[in-house]
Parts: C-alpha cells; sequence; structure tokens
C-alpha cells in the first residue's frame, strides 16, 4: 500500500512539472464530460462530478473549461467529438508484471490500438480481459497535503472520517478508503476543513513482485508512456514498491 501511494506522489509531482499541461487538462475534463453525462450536472447530486471538478480546479484547470465539459457531458453543448466512455485494458509488462489500465475514449479502435502498440513497443502485451483483474482490489485513494498538520490528529481524524488505512507520504497523506465509501469519507474531511489534494478510485495490487533495477527500468518507461497517452486515465501495476524501486522510477525520464 505504502509503495503504491509512494509512485503516485512520484506521478503526481512529474504530472505539476510536465510542460504539455493540455494531457493533464484533458484528462479531467474527460472524466468531467463522463461524470456528468452518467449522473447529471449537478456537483451537489453527482459525487463522481464533484471530486472530478475539484481534482481538476487543484491542477488550475480554467473554469471555463470545466463549465465547457459539464455541457458536453449533459448534451447541452455538442462538440462534434463523439461520445467518450470508460473502458479497461489489462495485460503484462516486462519480467511478467501485471498491468491494469483505465481509460476515457471516444473511439475504441483507435485506444486499443495505441494500447497495444505501447506494450509491443516497451516488451510488453495485451491480455484479454479478466487477465489480471482479478489481482487488484479496488479502493478509494485521497490526498491531502501535509503542511503544518499534526500526524498523529490527522489520522485519528480521518478513521473517524471512514479511513481504512492512512500513508505519510513527503508532502501529503495518502488516505485509503474501501471503494463504495470514497466520497462520503472525502466529504466528512472536507467538513474537517482539511484541503482535498486529489480523490480518486485506485486499484492496489493484492500481492506484489520484487524485480531487479533492468527490469524495473523498462517498466517505468513502460507506465510513463500510458501516462503520456492522452486516453490513459490511471496505470496500475503489480511491480513491488519498495525505496530501491522507487530510487530508480525517480531517475526514469
Amino acid at each position: 500500500m505504502a509503495g503504491h501511494s509512494k509512485w503516485s506522489n512520484i506521478k503526481h509531482k512529474k504530472a505539476k512539472e510536465d510542460k504539455k499541461r493540455a494531457k493533464i487538462f484533458n484528462k479531467h475534463l474527460r472524466e468531467i464530460t463522463v461524470a456528468a453525462r452518467e449522473s447529471g450536472g449537478d456537483p451537489e447530486m453527482n459525487p463522481r462530478l464533484d471530486t472530478a471538478i475539484s481534482n481538476a480546479k487543484n491542477d488550475n484547470v480554467p473554469k471555463d473549461n470545466i463549465e465547457r465539459a459539464i455541457k458536453k457531458g449533459t448534451g447541452e453543448l455538442d462538440e462534434g467529438e463523439g461520445r467518450y466512455e470508460d473502458a479497461t485494458y489489462e495485460g503484462y509488462g516486462p519480467g511478467g508484471i501485471a498491468y491494469f489500465i483505465e481509460v476515457t475514449t471516444n473511439n475504441y479502435n483507435r485506444t486499443v490500438g495505441e494500447i497495444r502498440h505501447i506494450f509491443s513497443k516497451h516488451g510488453g502485451n495485451l491480455g484479454t480481459d479478466g487477465s489480471v483483474g482479478y489481482l487488484f482490489e479496488q479502493k478509494g485513494m485521497i490526498r491531502i497535503p501535509i503542511d503544518d498538520t499534526d500526524e498523529e490528529e490527522f489520522m485519528l481524524n480521518a478513521i473517524d472520517a471512514g479511513a481504512e488505512d492512512i500513508d505519510v507520504g513527503d508532502d501529503f497523506f495518502a488516505v485509503t478508503t474501501a471503494r463504495e465509501a470514497m466520497y462520503d469519507v472525502r466529504d466528512n474531511l472536507e467538513d474537517q476543513e482539511y484541503d482535498i489534494e486529489s480523490a480518486e478510485l485506485v486499484r492496489i495490487p493484492m500481492t506484489e513482485v520484487k524485480v531487479e533495477e533492468e527490469t524495473a527500468i523498462s517498466n517505468f518507461k513502460l507506465m510513463s508512456a500510458f501516462d503520456d497517452n492522452d486516453d490513459v486515465s490511471n496505470v496500475f501495476t503489480n511491480m513491488q514498491m519498495d525505496e530501491e524501486t522507487l530510487a530508480i522510477g525517480e531517475q526514469v525520464e
């Protein structure tokens, strides 16, 4: 759990420094569009949309873009891009590392072709549905900046709010929740006036695989290639993220 949270932190820092901000914005806006289409454009009545808007604002997505994405989702605005849908893909990376990929796409044929190409280029292969999904458990993950927050007090408050686990990173607390409890825990922590940096559903590997340095480098490059793809929303693997492996990851471009 801690390893996953720390690799998420590395990715988050890289995203903050990414010069191609449009890619980050685009992923947030697609999530907003899908959330609005599924359950309506009122964030007070749509927890997924409320969370998506909050996450987007924390990455400085302009308000006008957010409002346009909501209107696209509710059907008030048609920009001819087609209907965005969520999808998942499964496969294996170098060393047999399991990959679970979540995407938001308006063209399944394009996306599956790109996913297959990324796997192949980096020494992996696209699998069939269900080939690795059973290796992961879906949970909620809420990130809260540490700043001057008292660690012990926060942990007690987070547990009272419904957290299952709390990992302390360099810059933020990573609060793990049951899948169905994430929105309620997020709201509870907000009510206690904690700043929510992000909240999302993640897939935690139930067992992790330790790899050698060369295999770790190959997998980090594969993860980064998926992260750079506009259609990909999240990338999850069962590679063990211990301190030694994470140090390798921090050096991989």
